[in-house]
């Protein structure tokens, strides 16, 4: 799914509401998940999963057109854990709305 697909089918459910809100509402939540990453925080959409940021540390790679050995720096790099309800949705599991309002 893209996000005009996400944007579409929001504006199928909610026929009332303006396409351009939805797509600024869309847009906001995205841009509101990179902020709280980039300050190093934690995004946790509960039954959802849990976006954070891990430090990889340095490292020896290689070019792989000479075969060089080349230094890569250390770096931060987006992680998501799966919440235990969108796991168990994914595998069929039968899993009650009202546990995770």
């Amino acid at each position: 799914m893209t996000k005009s697909d996400l944007i579409e089918k929001i504006s199928e459910i909610y026929p009332y509401m303006n396409l351009k809100n939805v797509e600024k509402v869309i847009s906001i939540i995205i841009e509101e998940i990179v902020d709280a990453l980039r300050d190093g925080r934690r995004v946790e959409l509960r039954g959802f999963g849990a976006f954070s940021v891990r430090t990889r540390g340095e490292s020896i790679g290689r070019n792989p057109r000479t075969g060089e050995k080349v230094r890569v720096e250390s770096k931060k790099v987006p992680f998501f854990k799966v919440g235990k309800h969108l796991k168990e949705m994914i595998n069929g599991e039968a899993v009650s709305e009202d546990d995770y309002k």
